[in-house]
């Protein structure tokens, strides 16, 4: 039995930490503000206890949220197309292509049998790329409901500003 619990636990840590090269690889290229924010990190957001939010995050193991903000690093249409096709080539398959508000959406998931592993969520408009790495399943219809939250949470912005580790949450 130990001789085939290690394996997998080895194998379960190398897909968990897989799912992030790509947006870690983005992150450093372009020296992107970063926040990692665990499931318990994100009950802890929702203070009004409101039951959509909830049930928004209740699949959400892990959530990386990048800002890139594109003329001051030189974040060109070229880039984000090429981003877009290492997600597809890592296995992520384009799932929503939406625009809201001047904002183009574009939302891949990878899945193992019917079960969803990850969600990429790029947002993207004339200043900023968001990037929502998710380890886990956010439900579709509410794709703009958790970039709303993140975008416009009090925690977020005043954690954006400490540049520290915090309980739960990672500022990078």
């Amino acid at each position: 039995m130990r001789r085939l619990l290690l394996p997998v636990l080895i194998c379960t840590a190398l897909a968990a930490s897989a799912q992030n090269k790509i947006t870690d690889d983005l992150q450093k290229k372009f020296n992107a503000t970063a926040l990692v924010f665990y499931n318990n990190t994100l009950r802890m957001i929702n203070q009004t206890e409101d039951k959509d939010f909830d049930e928004l995050i209740r699949d959400i193991e892990k959530m990386k949220f990048l800002l890139i903000d594109k003329d001051s690093l030189h974040f060109s249409k070229a880039d984000y197309a090429k981003l877009v096709k290492e997600y597809k080539a890592a296995g992520y398959e384009g799932m929503v292509n939406a625009r809201m508000e001047g904002r183009n959406f574009d939302v891949c998931v990878r899945q193992s049998g019917s079960k969803v592993k990850g969600t990429i969520i790029l947002i993207n408009d004339d200043k900023n790329l968001y990037v929502l790495d998710v380890l886990g399943s956010v439900p579709m219809a509410k794709v703009s409901s958790l970039f709303n939250l993140m975008e416009g949470s009090e925690v977020a912005k005043h954690l954006g500003k400490l540049g520290k580790s915090q309980k739960g949450i990672v500022v990078e």
